[in-house]
Formats: C-alpha cells, structure tokens, sequence
C-alpha cells in the first residue's frame, strides 16, 4: 500500500491551525501591552490631578478707598465636581486595567480565554465609556477656567492659577490617550471575538 505523499503540514489544515495559534498569540501580546499603557496613563492622569493644587495671594478690595486687602486662595481638584468625577474614573479604569491584565496573562492561551473575552470586552467598553465622559467633563471646567463665561460673569482663572491648570492640561490629555488605547482594545477584542466565532 503506497503512502501519501502530502508531507505533514502540507495539506492545508495543520498550516491555518498554527497561523491561527501565532496570530492570537501575537493579538493577546499586544492587547497585553495596551493593557498595561492604560494602566500607566490612567495612573498617571489620576496622581497628577489628583496632587494639582496652587495657592495664590489675590487683591481683594471691601471699599474703594480702602486699601485692597491680600487674601491668600487655593485651588484643588477637589473644589470642582467635574475633577472629583474624574479622578474617580481614572482610579476605577486603572484598578480594571490592573485586573484585566492579570486575568489576560494568566489565563493564556487556555480554555479559560474564550470564556473571559465576552466579559473582558465588555468590562473593556464600559472603561472607554466612563474614560470619555470623565474627560469630557474635566474639558468643560477647564475651558470654563481658561476662559471664563461673560454670560455669567464668571471670570477666568488661568491667569491666576496658571500652574494648576497646565496641570489640568497634562492630566486631560493622559487620560485621553488612556481612552483611545482603551478604543483600540475594543476594536482588538471585536475582531478576536469575530475570528473565534468562525
């Protein structure tokens, strides 16, 4: 009886099961690193605004002739509500990322995978969610602060508390870029989820 000639590997099949093996190999690896920048982002967004304070020295006059009086005022992340929420949100994104990034480096290549990838994308939109409100929010004061509403008579503070807000700057903007790698994991757990599903 003659043997296939058909080398091992050959036919087809053994060659689409081993691209398959490194292309979701190659797509864990990748998801684990955003994983861990949005971690760092998110960390970094969280200390920076949450450490932001200034203190500054304002003229402050009761009665015209009076001399102005010299009051010292500070500002804190935690005088706004909009910078509260968002500090919160960076704190629960990064705590999620955390876990998210163990989870995905234990379970491997495993069984377990297939059946923490639906709750990992869905952890993984809700983050890109809280992400983008928080820093919608924190955009809306800041642009408050940096220029004021002549509607209401509410002056700008960025000219006072530059500092603070330069900080505000930083801490929006890590965010996100946490958010965008956040896009990107929900873009990269769609398509694996779509792979696995044929």
């Amino acid at each position: 009886m003659e043997s296939s000639r058909v080398k091992p590997g050959l036919n087809g099949v053994e060659g689409k099961e081993e691209a398959r093996q490194v292309a979701g190999r190659s797509l864990r690896l990748v998801g684990a690193v955003l994983r861990a920048l949005a971690l760092a982002l998110t960390l970094v967004a969280a200390v920076v605004m949450g450490l932001d304070r200034q203190t500054t020295t304002i003229p402050f006059q009761l009665v015209p002739t009076l001399p102005p009086l010299h009051i010292a005022v500070t500002a804190k992340w935690s005088h706004s509500s909009a910078f509260i929420y968002f500090v919160v949100a960076n704190v629960i994104v990064c705590i999620y990322s955390a876990f998210s990034l163990v989870a995905s480096l234990l379970t491997g290549a495993s069984k377990k995978t297939l059946s923490l990838a639906m709750p990992i994308a869905i952890g993984d939109l809700i983050m890109v969610a809280l992400l983008f409100s928080s820093v919608g929010a924190a955009m809306d004061f800041g642009l408050l602060g940096l220029r004021g509403n002549s509607h209401l008579r509410w002056n700008k503070v960025c000219g006072v508390y530059g500092k603070f807000c330069e900080k505000v700057q930083v801490a929006i903007a890590l965010s996100m870029l946490g958010s965008c790698v956040f896009l990107v994991l929900v873009i990269l757990s769609i398509i694996s989820l779509h792979k696995r599903s044929k």
